[in-house]
């Protein structure tokens, strides 16, 4: 029989640990420093438009790094994909983030969507996070549809290697952006996250 500690070793990441693992690195070894290295390649921020995360982020960690506590996460049934938020704060705002994972490979995940925004008040952060995991008997053949219509926007979106979680995020001239996420019941696609966030102030 293997020793606990080593099947506590081998049991797969989940997102709730990767957000988890990068919000303690943040705090260890500096904010930015954690970003690049719980990032994949061609990871995509908003500032307010959609860029390259290694081309934006700065070089310099401040001394001190935003909190963040994963509140929800939803998964794809074969894992995957996985879309967390929840709420973060730094010395002088609040506000919400929404983090979309992708595992690698080697079975760790690593993020390739990062967005958010500050809120007036805080959002309510249950004991645990609530974990959602997307049903399993998932139609071949069948698609999530179109999330965003065409409108001059840009736009990115993806979806989990079986289909049953896909998100979508849209940015207009102005600067105005959306995010959703979608997972299968087993019956239906459901939204289970969507974010507005109004234009920058003008100048």
């Amino acid at each position: 029989m293997l020793p606990l500690f080593l099947l506590a070793a081998a049991d797969p990441e989940t997102p709730v640990d990767a957000e988890r693992a990068f919000y303690a690195a943040a705090q260890r070894d500096g904010q930015w420093t954690a970003f690049r290295r719980f990032m994949a390649d061609g990871a995509t921020v908003f500032t307010p438009q959609p860029v390259e995360a290694a081309k934006v982020l700065p070089k310099k960690d401040p001394a001190i790094a935003v909190q963040w506590w994963p509140g929800e996460s939803y998964v794809s049934c074969d894992g995957s994909v996985a879309v967390n938020t929840g709420p973060w704060v730094r010395p002088d705002s609040v506000g919400y983030f929404t983090t979309v994972w992708e595992r690698q490979g080697d079975g760790r995940y690593k993020w390739i969507v990062d967005a958010g925004d500050a809120l007036p008040a805080a959002r309510a952060l249950p004991e645990e996070p609530r974990v959602r995991r997307a049903a399993c008997n998932f139609p071949r053949g069948m698609a999530v549809g179109v999330i965003f219509e065409p409108d001059g926007a840009r736009r990115g979106e993806g979806v989990s290697k079986d289909g049953t979680l896909a998100w979508a995020w849209r940015v207009m001239p102005d600067g105005s952006r959306s995010f959703t996420a979608k997972i299968w019941t087993g019956r239906r696609f459901e939204t289970v996250v969507r974010d507005d966030v109004a234009a920058p102030p003008a100048g």
